[in-house]
């Protein structure tokens, strides 16, 4: 992850959002992982760069770029 994308993971029996690089959770603690991804999609969205979305075991399970992409990529 880049300096500053946002990633939605499960800590503690929580869903939580954080910004790369600081270890610690942004905004309110969630009970569902739905929750917790609308808003750190919104707070990717704002400020317009990746969100990292996690499963409960804590593997990649999705991906999402908000900006910052670059132009001439193939497919």
């Amino acid at each position: 992850m880049a300096q500053g994308d946002v990633e939605t993971y499960y800590e503690d029996g929580q869903w939580k959002n954080r910004r790369e690089g600081t270890g610690r959770a942004f905004g309110a603690s969630y009970a569902t992982k739905d929750e917790a991804v609308a808003d750190g999609r919104n707070a990717a969205t704002r400020d317009g760069v990746e969100h990292v979305i996690k499963n409960q075991d804590g593997q990649i399970g999705q991906k999402n770029s908000h900006g910052n992409d670059p132009r001439n990529v193939p497919g």
